[in-house]
């Protein structure tokens, strides 16, 4: 049922590429283990090893303070529709900071340039086990579009607001790791 591949294949890439949502998961020692759901709108497959997808601004940021802390993250791709499967991708993460010169390079080359309302960060992850299953426990689901929320929101809020905001609420983890956003880009 589950097999396990060193990188990304045409396959994997393909089935990337319908899927509408993923799933980010990291952890760090004696943290909470934080899962978020996420649209494939800002992801990118980069190379056979390497993935990227554009971290807009939320409630919390703990993602970075788990890179931060421990590196390690897996993000997850489930069939909703179609034939099942599940593919997850796992690795070492890092986070790019906006404004950084290589969050400029990788937003550019990955996503042409196009920065989403409320951007953040990237989080780049370097693949080091690629791991098929069977998905026959998910369930179907009809996809119906996507929500506006977010960048309302973050349009609402302008640069300076979510600035503050970030300052605010994405300074650390719910477990007071820190998450980085004040270290140089």
């Amino acid at each position: 049922m589950a097999k396990q591949f060193p990188s990304l294949d045409a396959n994997h890439r393909e089935f990337i590429g319908r899927q509408r949502i993923f799933f980010a998961a990291s952890a760090a020692p004696d943290a909470r283990v934080n899962v978020s759901p996420r649209g494939t709108d800002g992801f990118a497959v980069i190379d056979e090893r390497t993935v990227a997808y554009l971290d807009r601004t939320g409630s919390g940021n703990e993602t970075a303070a788990h890179l931060k802390a421990d590196g390690r993250l897996t993000i997850m791709f489930c069939a909703f529709e179609g034939p099942p499967n599940i593919l997850r991708l796992y690795g070492r993460g890092e986070v790019l900071r906006r404004g950084g010169s290589v969050y400029g390079t990788v937003l550019q080359s990955a996503f042409d340039g196009v920065e989403p309302a409320g951007a953040r960060q990237i989080v780049r992850l370097h693949v080091d086990l690629v791991q098929t299953s069977c998905g026959y426990g998910t369930p179907l689901f009809d996809y119906r579009g996507e929500r506006p929320s977010l960048d309302n929101w973050s349009c609402a809020k302008g640069e300076e607001g979510l600035e503050a905001y970030r300052r605010e609420k994405n300074m650390v983890s719910i477990d007071g790791l820190p998450t980085g956003w004040l270290d140089e880009a």
